[in-house]
């Protein structure tokens, strides 16, 4: 009984984590890549600074939620091996 309570509070605290990663990471890359880089370092104008910076926030998603994959499938498998040694 407690080691499924210990293995549901890491999954319930690596859920918290990523959800959290996929509100603030793309949201903060895309202001900041607009602001920073785009218009700030290159010079674009303010409408291809909203492009590109999409495409930065997009391309943030996408690496996050394989990260999010790639922990979830080690965890699972992890608690797999752990249980299959009792």
């Amino acid at each position: 009984y407690f080691r499924n309570e210990g293995s549901l509070t890491s999954t319930l605290r690596t859920l918290l984590f990523f959800t959290a990663l996929m509100i603030t990471l793309p949201v903060g890359l895309y202001f900041s890549s607009k602001t920073y880089i785009f218009e700030g370092t290159l010079g674009m104008s303010n409408r291809d600074s909203y492009f590109y910076a999409a495409i930065v926030a997009v391309v943030t998603v996408h690496v996050v939620l394989a990260l999010f994959v790639y922990v979830a499938w080690n965890e699972g498998t992890r608690q797999w091996r752990e249980g299959k040694q009792d």
